[in-house]
């Protein structure tokens, strides 16, 4: 069994890249697009690990619109329906946000 600790909201923790998925788009809180440093991603899906990689783009690709990306398209195409916030591991090599859908959901 493996313990959590728990912590006051308070309490200054590290931010962490967020990403948040609905019905039909992708938010990425303010750490998650510092990281990435970019208004165009492009998305990608790992079937069998079920991640999403959401990488920065010079140019082309979908574009953030203020903090989201519209993502029914590519929802429908993975046939994926994931719901609430998810912390998302970074990448700096790549550039790249990655986010276990089977890993804890925050919210």
């Amino acid at each position: 069994m493996g313990f959590e600790v728990y912590k006051p909201r308070g309490e200054r923790s590290e931010k962490v890249p967020i990403v948040s998925f609905s019905k039909s788009s992708i938010v990425l809180n303010s750490v998650a697009r510092e990281k990435l440093g970019t208004q165009n991603v492009e998305l990608a899906y790992d079937r069998d690990a079920r991640v999403v990689r959401i990488r920065a783009l010079e140019e082309g690709g979908m574009q953030i619109k203020k903090t989201k990306v519209f993502g029914k398209g590519f929802f429908k195409y993975f046939n994926i329906s994931p719901r609430g916030k998810y912390e998302a591991k970074f990448n700096e090599n790549e550039r790249a946000l990655y986010v276990y859908l089977d890993g804890a959901s925050k919210g």
